[in-house]
Parts: C-alpha cells; sequence; structure tokens
C-alpha cells in the first residue's frame, strides 16, 4: 500500500496528527462499538473487536475509551450503523476504495460523492475498481521488534503469504482465511501488533504527476477526515519529488 503510505507520511509532515486525534477516536470507537455489536464483547473470542482494540490501542486511545465503546454495543440506545463500501476513480485514474460506517445513508452517498466530483474524478458501482485489489489480512510490527530475515522466517513458518520490511516497519500479508492464525502465531512470537486487520492491498499502482497527486490528496484529505469513513485505500505512487512540495 505504497500510495497510502505516502499520503500519511505526507500527512505527518504536515503536522496534521494532534488536531485530527479526537476525529480518530470517534471512529475507532465507532468501530469498536460495531464490531462488539455483531460479535461477542469478548475480544478473545471475537477477532474483529481484538482488531479493532488493538488499532485503538496503537494511537493511544484511552482505555476507558475503549471500554465504553464496549459496553455501548449492549445499550438499547446505541446507534445502529451500516457497513458500505463505495469504489471510484480519482483524478489521474486512481482506483479509490471508501469504507465506511453510516448512520444515514443519504447524507454519506451524497458527500462521498460530492468530493469525488470536486476532484475530477467519479463515483463508480460496487465492484468496479475491487477486482485491481487484493482482500488481505496484515499484521505489523515495528522496525525494533525483529530483523528483516527473523520477520521472514517467522512470518513464512506461521503460513503467511508475503512480508514487507523497511525501515518503518514489517507489514505481514495473509489470505482472509489463514489471517487470524498467522497473527496468532506471530503474537505469541513478537507480542501484540501495531496492526491486525483486513485492508485492500493494489495488485498494481498508478503513477501520478504533481497536479494530479495534490487533487488525489485533497480526495484522500477530504474523505478521511468525513466522520463516517473508516478506511481510504488507493493504487496510486508519488515521486519523492512530489511528496517534498506537497509535505513542505
Amino acid at each position: 500500500m505504497a500510495g497510502h503510505s505516502q499520503f500519511k507520511n505526507i500527512m505527518h509532515r504536515k503536522g496534521r496528527q494532534d488536531a485530527m486525534k479526537s476525529k480518530l477516536f470517534g471512529k475507532l470507537a465507532r468501530e469498536i462499538t460495531v464490531a462488539a455489536k455483531l460479535g461477542t464483547p469478548d475480544p478473545a473470542m471475537n477477532p474483529r473487536l481484538r482488531a479493532a482494540i488493538i488499532a485503538a490501542r496503537a494511537e493511544n486511545m484511552p482505555k476507558d475509551n475503549i471500554e465504553r465503546a464496549i459496553k455501548k454495543a449492549s445499550g438499547s440506545e446505541g446507534e445502529n450503523y451500516d457497513e458500505i463500501r463505495y469504489e471510484g476513480y480519482g483524478p489521474g485514474g486512481v482506483a479509490v476504495i471508501v469504507e465506511v460506517l453510516t448512520d444515514n445513508r443519504n447524507r454519506t452517498a451524497s458527500d462521498v460523492r460530492s468530493y469525488f466530483t470536486k476532484s475530477g474524478g467519479n463515483l463508480a458501482e460496487t465492484g468496479a475498481v475491487s477486482f485491481m485489489f487484493d482482500r488481505l489480512g496484515v499484521i505489523e510490527y515495528g522496525p525494533e521488534v525483529a530483523s528483516a530475515d527473523a520477520m521472514l522466517e517467522a512470518a513464512i513458518e506461521a503460513g503467511a503469504d508475503d512480508v514487507v520490511s523497511s525501515e518503518g516497519g514489517h507489514e505481514v500479508y495473509a489470505s482472509q482465511e489463514t489471517y487470524r492464525d498467522v497473527a496468532k502465531a506471530l503474537e505469541a512470537k513478537f507480542g501484540e501488533p501495531k496492526k491486525a486487520a483486513l485492508v485492500w492491498k493494489p495488485q498494481n499502482s498508478v503513477a501520478v504527476d504533481d497536479e494530479q497527486a495534490e487533487k488525489l490528496f485533497k480526495l484522500i484529505e477530504s474523505l478521511e477526515e468525513h466522520d463516517d469513513v473508516q478506511h481510504v485505500y488507493a493504487n496510486f505512487e508519488v515521486s519523492e519529488a512530489a511528496m517534498a512540495k506537497m509535505g513542505a
């Protein structure tokens, strides 16, 4: 997910992380509540809830907030959220997948469509671009946990399909079917991961120029700032020069 990583790097350079923390906690809490409501409130027996809690901890979400979100699932006053996936094309023909949890389908659909239109892209039918991505499980660890060779060896032994190691850490990929077992095996060896979730991984990347990149990043930023949007995936590559220009 090189493209998405590049987007995160630029947002970090702009110092936007703290400003978005409160909004991020709200999204994490929403996912925890939905996961607990769809399954059991016990993370040991509910893989989706466990993944949501790991994601919350990785962002230093307070324990009280996590427990409150779980309890909310059993309350009668809890909102009901629909899970929807939107697909479309952004600037430069980049394929974009947007995952949302919403209590108002019409509002969210209208907002997402307007973001795509303003960027010069267009919203398409479900399935229009998802075939260009693989639905995989990813388990992420920091670089200090193990060397690239040690992580690769452990991942192969656990049954993973691929490992991408860099200065930023390790990304271990596994199929939807084996991902839970791979995550358990790695956790037994290296401890709790920074992230363990199902993602959309692009099969190929589309190179975009500076002008397209700027429009694309505005689209992704608008989507990620929307309260209902949980995740955004896109299959793009941006040059280091363009990243430096936008991150300045």
